[in-house]
């Protein structure tokens, strides 16, 4: 039994570590482009100089357009006033709307928390990663994320809801069912067992085209 246990905790330490590794890249790669976009600013304020210095406000207008449409593929969607939470959401808001997915976001965690960085990346982070691959089964028109957090007193809330293809899932020995094979499973453990390291609340809920988890995290 101890040996099954010890062979679990290095599958899923493995699974964190994948998974961690996946958030930093996201994040890397937004933070590129923003690093190129102020690489550029530079050739930028030239290029309008001299539309403006030539008087062709037409292309002026047409130029600055360009760059605010540029600018917004790389701008913080999501600014909750707490570093980590900002970076987290926006890389995954990022993702998701790359595979045609509508995130209807709300956040405000303007204060300091107490939760480990590293466990509020993994909550997060396996969350919005099962709303993904959930909203994946429906046509692009149909997918939809909402995520909502803030501050209950003291206690963090986050409530994460996303279309679902199928009907209400059954519970089986407490828990939901998972066909998404064991990496899921293993995400849905790696949520439990936070929010019980933090003495918090879980609670998941399937009904007929939605499912929803909400936890609530001391600080």
């Amino acid at each position: 039994m101890f040996g099954l246990n010890k062979q679990m905790d290095k599958r899923i330490a493995g699974y964190q570590g994948d998974l961690l590794a996946t958030h930093y890249a996201e994040v890397e790669n937004m933070y590129r482009q923003i690093r190129g976009w102020r690489h550029d600013y530079r050739n930028h304020i030239q290029v309008l100089k001299s539309f403006a210095a030539m008087g062709d406000l037409e292309a002026l207008k047409k130029y600055l357009d360009e760059l605010d449409e540029d600018l917004n593929t790389v701008d913080m969607v999501i600014k909750t006033g707490n570093q980590m939470t900002d970076v987290i959401l926006n890389s995954k808001i990022s993702l998701a709307k790359s595979k045609g997915i509508q995130v209807i976001a709300d956040a405000s965690v303007p204060v300091a928390l107490t939760t480990a960085e590293i466990d509020l990346c993994i909550i997060i982070g396996n969350l919005f990663d099962n709303a993904i691959e959930a909203s994946m089964e429906l046509p692009e028109e149909e997918r939809m994320i909402r995520v909502y957090m803030d501050m209950k007193n003291t206690q963090l809330y986050m409530s994460f809801t996303n279309r679902t293809a199928g009907k209400k899932l059954k519970k089986e020995q407490g828990r939901f069912s998972s066909s998404k094979g064991s990496d899921h499973g293993y995400g849905l453990v790696r949520i439990d067992t936070i929010v019980e390291k933090y003495q918090g609340y879980l609670s998941r809920n399937s009904e007929e085209g939605a499912f929803t988890t909400e936890i609530l995290l001391p600080q």
